[in-house]
């Protein structure tokens, strides 16, 4: 295995000849790259002893770029790993800034990185670097949480790097879920190529008045990372989206809507000749009887406000009843009694399938993490806690090896 490891400027630098030297005594070939900053802390020719290899450390080394040589070492890494990783090099990172080495490497490879941030604990702290941590993990980059106590500084809190045995150890946990990944990834290619998928993801809004409306905390997130990952492995998808941000690939069919009636009028337009329909919007259960058509105004001496509500279509029930129904995957969102509540729905809305997860504070809706649990009419399968795309990848793999 090969191994590109960003040194960049702080005073943890050292630790990173510690780091090297567990690499090369497990076998990895080694490249360090360092930044401008890291050389004023520690000398290249310590990493060159321990791996053999020359230090890289200018996007413009006459020699090295003859050849598109960043191209070239970008290319030849299985893993990247920044450690330590200054508060620049995070804003480096989230901006896309490609002005050093090491920068415009990450920026040309599609290899696994992960980060080892280290730095003051005001600055690990700081809103700014915050931001750039959650950009950086939605984007999908592993980053460890740095470790707590007295720093070189002389101050105590969080930002110190972690151990290198530390670093090691979760560069080799990247390492295999990527080889898991790719292994799973050709059985979905396997299964879902060609095959034909609708999902609906998002919320619904249902109209109070025109700037008014009843909807959820549903970001879509879930379903879209299931349409970007069948599509990845060959499906044809069509997406019916509430009203979300998130953009979609340009291979996915995309029918944007509002109101569960708008997306219940979709899903009868496209459910036909579709292999497996997934119903992953949390649509509205009720709308207003009759939406005003001007804005509702406050009344003087009136305190309360009453709506008439009316039961919206329930889409996925409809498409299960259907004589040409395809394979139906359903949704239980609830916030107690989980496994209960989501066999109940199985059973009663005669899914083929249903995917039950807690929702609440920090879970399911607008998180970046989720936990489904798989449930058909025979088994129950929980799968552990990761980010919605993993989860997508292992929802479609349960399809696949149940369907």
């Amino acid at each position: 295995m090969k191994v590109l490891l960003g040194v960049t400027g702080g005073i943890a630098a050292y630790k990173a000849l510690e780091l090297t030297r567990l690499y090369i005594k497990a076998g990895f070939e080694v490249q360090v790259v360092m930044t401008s900053g890291a050389k004023e802390f520690i000398q290249p020719l310590s990493f060159q002893a321990l791996s053999g290899n020359p230090v890289r450390d200018s996007l413009f080394d006459a020699n090295q770029e003859a050849g598109m040589g960043h191209i070239e070492l970008a290319r030849w890494a299985d893993i990247i790993v920044i450690a330590p990783a200054s508060a620049e090099t995070l804003a480096r990172l989230c901006h896309g800034r490609a002005d050093d080495l090491l920068s415009t490497l990450v920026l040309a490879s599609d290899r696994p990185l992960l980060v080892a941030p280290a730095m003051n604990r005001l600055m690990w702290a700081n809103a700014a670097t915050q931001e750039n941590i959650e950009l950086l993990k939605a984007r999908g980059l592993q980053i460890m949480a740095p470790g707590s106590g007295e720093q070189a500084c002389g101050e105590v809190g969080e930002g110190r790097l972690p151990e290198p045995q530390q670093i090691f150890n979760a560069s080799q946990e990247v390492l295999a879920k990527v080889s898991a990944n790719a292994t799973r990834q050709q059985k979905l290619n396997n299964y879902w190529q060609g095959r034909k998928l609708l999902i609906t993801a998002g919320p619904t809004h249902e109209a109070i008045d025109p700037v008014r409306f009843i909807g959820n905390r549903s970001s879509g997130k879930m379903g879209f990372a299931i349409a970007e990952a069948a599509a990845k492995a060959g499906a044809q998808v069509t997406l019916i989206a509430g009203p979300v941000s998130l953009k979609s690939s340009p291979d996915i069919e995309r029918v944007d809507v509002r109101s569960a009636e708008q997306m219940f009028a979709a899903v009868k337009e496209h459910y036909q000749q579709q292999d497996c329909f997934i119903g992953a919007a949390a649509v509205a259960d009720y709308r207003v009887k009759e939406a005003a058509n001007e804005k509702i105004k406050k009344q003087d001496g009136v305190d309360e406000l009453t709506l008439e509500l009316v039961k919206n279509p329930d889409i996925i029930q409809w498409v299960a009843a259907q004589k040409d129904k395809p394979f139906v995957v359903g949704f239980a969102a609830e916030t107690n009694n989980l496994i209960g509540y989501a066999k109940d729905k199985l059973a009663r809305k005669n899914l083929d399938m249903i995917c039950a997860n807690l929702v609440g504070e920090s879970l399911g809706f607008e998180a970046q993490d989720n936990q489904l649990t798989f449930i058909t009419n025979n088994k129950v399968e929980e799968n552990p806690l990761s980010d919605k795309q993993d989860q997508a990848l292992a929802l479609l793999a349960f399809i696949a090896g149940n369907n």
